[in-house]
């Protein structure tokens, strides 16, 4: 019998759609699901097999996972498992790569348009019955998008972006022709492209490389008619020299789906600020993520179940040296 646990921070109805699913997978495994990792400790010592979000993990689940062989990530990224150092050297870590494409895509075009149309300040003069025609829109049609990243989600996004009638400008680890892209450029020359940005949007993964790329720098050669959306992760964005270009109108505004610290906690700065949409990690998160997860869930399974590693699908290479 193959021991699975699900650790899961998600509503009640979505966790159950996983329980239910990943049993229906296979007789041979029993299933438990926990919805918060304080919450692990009567399963996980003797979990096979563990299937998470990074962003919902702790140290401590991995340091008491004595037989896990096996971590499926449900994101595309896979931070907050493959850096801890209790990941045992012997555990083999799947993802979800190419099925966010739609949802990411789509939940960066919905920001573009209300950080355009000012819908954040609609709907505070909505809650208090103002009637208000301040700032004229922005229009998309005819704006400069720069997309910091160039992987699936970027492959969605910028053709969209295109059928608006706007500029798109890639940025990537390498200079090559992408569909959808009218320039791309490395990211030794990410000013030069994000200095003619209207709208920059992050989607590059998270690395050491990437930590903390846009900051005060970034912020001093955008635009003050600029608006950055970040869909990647926290990380990638320094947040202390993001407050200061939003306080200083260095910028117009952002719509930030990711943060360092999630959940943002209740009385962090963004919560108030009048030119800042926030969301609670959920640009890839729609009604059909299950379905489009258990697929993959389901082959890596029925690999797992004969001990074929080397068929698993979407495996994640850990480069960095971990303790066992």
């Amino acid at each position: 019998m193959i021991n699975i646990l699900i650790l899961l921070t998600l509503p009640e109805q979505v966790r159950q759609q996983y329980l239910e699913g990943v049993k229906a997978l296979s007789v041979k495994t029993q299933v438990n699901l926990v919805d918060h990792h304080s919450k692990v400790d009567p399963y996980i010592e003797s979990a096979d097999v563990l299937i998470t979000f990074g962003p919902m993990m702790a140290e401590h689940v991995l340091e008491k996972a004595k037989q896990l062989k096996w971590i499926q990530a449900l994101g595309t990224g896979v931070d907050g498992i493959t850096n801890r150092a209790s990941l045992g050297k012997g555990v083999t870590v799947t993802n979800l790569h190419g099925i966010h494409g739609p949802p990411v895509s789509e939940a960066a075009l919905s920001m573009m348009f209300a950080l355009s149309r000012g819908l954040w300040t609609v709907y505070e003069n909505q809650g208090l019955g103002k009637w208000e025609k301040k700032i004229p829109p922005t229009l998309l049609h005819g704006k400069t998008v720069v997309i910091y990243g160039t992987g699936v989600i970027a492959a969605e996004l910028a053709p969209k972006c295109k059928a608006l009638g706007m500029r798109v400008i890639g940025i990537s680890s390498s200079a090559r022709e992408i569909h959808g892209f009218d320039e791309v450029h490395t990211r030794e020359n990410a000013l030069v492209s994000i200095a003619q940005a209207d709208f920059l949007v992050l989607l590059t993964p998270y690395t050491p490389q990437t930590h903390g790329i846009i900051n005060e720098s970034t912020f001093a050669v955008m635009k003050s008619s600029s608006f950055l959306i970040n869909l990647a992760r926290g990380g990638v964005v320094n947040e202390a020299d993001l407050i200061k270009a939003l306080n200083s109108n260095t910028i117009r505004a952002a719509a930030l789906d990711v943060f360092e610290q999630e959940p943002l906690p209740a009385e962090h700065v963004f919560w108030g600020m009048r030119n800042v949409i926030v969301t609670p990690h959920q640009g890839g998160f729609y009604d059909g993520y299950v379905y489009e997860a258990l697929p993959v869930i389901q082959t890596n399974l029925q690999c797992f179940e004969r001990g074929d590693f080397d068929h698993m699908i979407n495996v994640v290479k850990v480069a960095q040296p971990r303790a066992s």
